[in-house]
């Protein structure tokens, strides 16, 4: 700022003429400078290239310490007198004779030719929305909000969006409007590249996404997979800008550690996709077809998974619901038996909950648990209150375990089961590990077992060695 750079000279290349008539000019007029994606660029437009089918747009590179270099080529299609102004990274060009506005992109598409790149509009040329100035002179004595006369003869415009109307004494700053676009690109994977690009474009996006998946505006699943994995490759690049080189390598584990902070404004990470989007699957007014709902869940967590992101526990949920829902226990069982469902605490927990609807749920919760080896304690509860003691014991003793679990608890279970045999094998089973441990079998005092001790003598004060179960 405030300061001036001096760039090497460049040619602008200019069309050949037969001999006797007048070569064109470059006026300063059709010279402006434009940053575009934090780089800087000679604009230059060649309103003398009608016998091209219209005039065109040159961008020139700079970059320091070297000549400037051509890059992109925007097709205009029409001729006339043009201004040029820079919004949101969108190259807006002024058309005054048919008054409408043209807009490029040039990250968004393009016909690469060699090192130039060739653009077309984004959409059909559009006029700028009607402007009211209030207290417009109508009569020497008279004024009035009145429209003001868009693409006057006596606009002046500036860089980087500025129009002023040298007659009327207003200035303007000129915007862009997201949403209107929306219905003006058929194409919902491209049009999400296009608002990708833009700043505060986040509602934007999410809107596009919930119409997806809309009846009578939904799109097909290829699409809808297309969107997935541009904005969760945009989430990953993000997160990974966030996590030191050295631990790029395990990107999964520091993506789950950086899951806590905020997502960088613009980035649809999945509380978003799922607080304003893939709600909607959950809202009773709108009728799905359920296959419709999970290939769509399925494709979200495909591409979660396929960019190594951690996948939250509500998207499981919604899809492990809408199958138990409409009784398609095959397939969630094959989505469990393949892994397409990683395995987690919660997603066990959530298992053991719908064992009502679907019995073998149980045990795939507790094969999930075991495939975690760091749920030994959950899997020993499980087992104790399903009454399986006996089970709880050989899975403790097999992990190594049995010095550590609580006889107390082991005890308090297998007397409330009201089985006398049951009650002595657990209760033996402590005291040959009380033999070990301490070489007595009485129960210390901070096990806190005196009145399971008082239970088994007076259920079995006069029985001799019996065999035990275990």
């Amino acid at each position: 700022p405030g300061s001036i750079v001096r760039i090497p000279k460049f040619e602008v290349e200019l069309p050949q003429t037969p001999s006797g008539q007048m070569k064109p000019r470059l006026l300063e007029r059709d010279v402006t400078v434009a940053p575009l994606y934090k780089q800087t660029y000679i604009v230059v437009v060649k309103s003398w290239s009608k016998m091209s089918g219209g005039a065109e747009i040159v961008l020139y590179l700079l970059t320091k310490d070297a000549v400037a270099r051509k890059t992109d080529v925007l097709k205009l299609d029409m001729s006339g007198r043009f201004a040029i102004n820079v919004v949101d990274n969108l190259l807006l060009v002024h058309h005054q004779a048919s008054r409408t506005s043209i807009m490029f992109d040039i990250r968004w598409d393009g016909l690469i030719s060699g090192p130039v790149t060739i653009h077309h509009p984004v959409v059909s040329p559009l006029p700028i929305a009607p402007c009211i100035v209030p207290g417009l002179k109508v009569a020497e004595s008279e004024t009035s909000d009145s429209n003001c006369e868009l693409y006057s003869p006596n606009w002046v415009v500036f860089q980087p969006n500025i129009v002023i109307d040298a007659k009327l004494g207003c200035l303007w700053e000129v915007m862009v409007e997201l949403e209107p676009l929306v219905t003006m690109m058929p194409d919902k994977a491209r049009l999400v590249d296009f608002l990708l690009l833009r700043q505060d474009s986040k509602s934007v996006i999410l809107s596009v996404c919930k119409q997806a998946l809309v009846p009578g505006r939904r799109c097909n699943l290829q699409t809808i997979a297309r969107i997935f994995d541009k904005l969760n490759g945009v989430f990953s690049d993000s997160m990974q800008e966030h996590i030191p080189p050295a631990d790029r390598r395990g990107s999964a584990s520091s993506m789950k550690q950086l899951d806590s902070r905020l997502t960088p404004p613009g980035v649809i990470d999945q509380a978003d996709m799922y607080t304003y989007v893939l709600s909607i699957f959950e809202l009773s007014s709108v009728k799905m077809d359920y296959k419709f709902i999970v290939a769509v869940l399925i494709e979200y967590i495909r591409s979660l998974n396929q960019l190594r992101i951690p996948i939250m526990y509500v998207l499981y949920e919604q899809l492990i619901k809408t199958l138990v829902g409409n009784k398609c226990f095959y397939q969630l069982h094959q989505f469990l038996q393949y892994h397409v469902l990683s395995d987690s605490k919660q997603l066990a927990c959530l298992l053991l909950s719908i064992e009502g609807d679907y019995p073998p749920a149980y045990q795939l919760a507790l094969d999930m648990l075991k495939r975690l080896q760091t749920a030994d304690a959950e899997i020993i509860d499980i087992l104790l209150n399903k009454g399986q003691l006996l089970q709880a014991l050989r899975f403790a003793r097999n992990i190594g375990k049995e010095d550590s679990i609580s006889a107390r608890q082991f005890l308090e279970a297998a007397a409330g089961a009201q089985d006398n045999m049951l009650f002595y094998t657990v209760f033996k089973f402590f005291e040959d590990r009380n033999m070990k441990l301490r070489r007595r079998p009485e129960f210390a005092q901070g096990e806190h077992c005196e009145q399971y001790v008082k239970h088994f003598y007076s259920l079995f004060s006069e029985l001799g060695n019996s065999q035990r179960l275990l």
